[in-house]
């Protein structure tokens, strides 16, 4: 048996440890059969991802999709925090454009949804989202839109990212 030149069985090779990335544990490590129904938002798992579907497969499973999940554990992925008196005064349109944005990626994403908004005794709101990507999305559509103070924050090793947006 002939080896090719330069292959000198691993001599180079240094053992090493490497450190694993901490995965979301709302991801599945599987897919789920297909079809799967979410039997709270009704969103299908097909075609290997979840997606609205008009009308739902007869013969689907059912399993929480891992938005419900995250929902009902309480456990957000992302959290964005409004403040200062320029939000005070603007409350109502800047949570429109919240909504608005929130809406838009949902249509096209079913796993980016808004979770809960609360509101803070300081007059601050803190909204909660089931993925990483929406907050600092939505953050920024209101830095474009109202300026402000924008900062994000992502921790890898707890799978969050933190958006503050202030003016």
């Amino acid at each position: 048996m002939s080896r090719a030149k330069g292959y000198n069985a691993g001599k180079d090779r240094q053992d090493r440890l490497i450190k694993e990335r901490i995965h979301d544990p709302y991801m599945n490590r599987s897919k789920p059969t297909e079809p799967t129904i979410c039997p709270q938002c009704r969103v299908v798992f097909t075609d290997g991802r979840w997606q609205w579907q008009p009308e739902v497969p007869k013969d689907a499973n059912e399993e929480l999709c891992p938005a419900c999940q995250r929902i009902q554990d309480k456990v957000p992925a992302g959290i964005l925090t409004l403040s200062g008196d320029f939000f005070a005064e603007h409350r109502s349109e800047i949570l429109d454009l919240v909504h608005n944005k929130v809406e838009g990626q949902k249509a096209e994403h079913p796993m980016k949804r808004l979770m809960a908004i609360e509101e803070q005794d300081d007059g601050s709101a803190v909204i909660t989202f089931t993925d990483t990507h929406l907050p600092r999305g939505v953050g920024q559509a209101i830095e474009n839109a109202y300026d402000g103070e924008l900062d994000i924050q992502y921790t890898e090793e707890a799978n969050i990212v933190r958006v503050y947006w202030q003016r």
